[in-house]
């Protein structure tokens, strides 16, 4: 799923309220880590992470990125050494997950 520009927008401003949950650290992106992820973007739909500075092997970008696949969400955000990830859950009733914005068809 490809979130538009608006989405994106939205999201981001969600994001500006939580607390970075995941750190990406000397150890790098394991097994243990997409798992905490995972389990964060079933919980929370929306995480923030953050590379630290111990780490020489990721940047943020590719640190999302690569988390991004292994979780099968999306990357909303990345600033300096801190991401923000997207992924619906399921395991919610709909009216308690996050709307997102709906892209309007324009009349001609």
């Amino acid at each position: 799923m490809d979130l538009t520009s608006k989405q994106r927008a939205q999201l981001r401003g969600l994001a500006n309220g939580i607390d970075t949950i995941l750190q990406v650290g000397k150890d790098g992106i394991g097994e243990n880590l997409i798992k905490q992820a995972d389990d964060a973007l079933e919980a929370r739909e929306i995480i923030k992470g953050k590379v630290l500075d111990n780490n020489l092997d990721y940047d943020a970008r590719t640190a999302a990125e690569e988390l991004a696949r292994a979780t099968r969400s999306e990357v909303v955000q990345v600033i300096g050494t801190k991401f923000v990830l997207y992924r619906e859950t399921h395991s919610k009733p709909k009216e308690k997950r996050i709307q997102l914005v709906r892209e309007r068809k324009k009349n001609l």
